[in-house]
């Protein structure tokens, strides 16, 4: 009886060895571990859901990835990364010459402008003439505090960082801050909340790619070359089929992919 259960699963082996894995390979997928909407959010059930989330399914089924969430702390992620505690990064990344230096990216699979907001009682607008002399609010190692540390921090009274966005968006609905810079969309989702409500889009920032990136990617350690080429293939593949398009209108009543 032994022998024959031995044989019947050897064939098992053999017929996947012959077909390819029967499981695909597990890829830790880093994400913020604070709530970044509409991007990525937990649930109180600590189900992530969000654009990303659902951008993340979607590339993992095309490439046939079993990806798992691993919330990690934005000011660590790339440590992360580097020391193979996760495998990828999605967690709406600029792809930067800087970041470049340590780690690799997929191709870019959104990109949306730069933008301020600050209360509506106040008139000024996203340039260093109107936020000088104010506070403005970044999150820690972001593209947004190196932006606004070079372009405003001459003229603004302060350039103040924080952990997380939601705490830098806290801080100016408190009006204990006076504007706040990060990316559009994100910005977008707080002034729809009922803390938002106090407050408005001054304008959107002048691009600096330099700084600002060339749209957002998958993070990916230097050398992962077969998974970048899947990655890559499955972003390609998603937009081609509909299915980008498709899940992005649960969300957006415009084009996040940008030009």
């Amino acid at each position: 009886m032994k022998t024959a259960l031995k044989a019947a699963l050897l064939a098992v082996v053999i017929s996947g060895a012959a077909f390819g894995p029967v499981l695909a390979a597990e890829v830790k997928v880093g994400f913020a571990a604070e709530p970044y909407p509409p991007f990525t959010s937990p649930e109180a059930d600590g189900k992530w859901v969000g654009w990303e989330v659902d951008f993340m399914e979607a590339i993992c089924a095309e490439a046939k990835l079993d990806c798992v969430i691993t919330p990690v702390a934005w000011d660590g992620i790339i440590p992360a990364l580097t020391s193979k505690k996760i495998d990828v990064i999605i967690g709406s990344m600029s792809i930067t010459e800087e970041r470049l230096k340590t780690i690799d990216f997929s191709d870019k699979y959104y990109n949306t402008p730069t933008a301020i907001v600050g209360p509506k009682s106040e008139k000024f607008d996203a340039t260093p003439d109107g936020l000088a002399g104010k506070i403005i609010g970044v999150q820690v190692s972001t593209v947004h505090q190196d932006y606004a540390n070079k372009y405003f921090g001459p003229k603004a009274a302060e350039i103040k960082e924080y952990q997380t966005q939601d705490e830098a968006n806290q801080d100016l609905a408190a009006g204990r801050i006076d504007a706040i810079q990060a990316d559009s969309i994100a910005l977008g989702a707080f002034l729809k909340s009922p803390a938002g409500e106090c407050c408005e889009t001054k304008g959107n920032v002048v691009d600096d790619p330099a700084i600002l990136g060339a749209g957002v990617g998958v993070g990916i350690r230097k050398g992962e070359t077969e998974l970048k080429e899947k990655i890559n293939a499955a972003i390609k593949a998603i937009r081609a089929n509909g299915t980008y398009d498709t899940f992005s209108k649960k969300y957006f009543d415009f084009d996040i992919y940008g030009g």
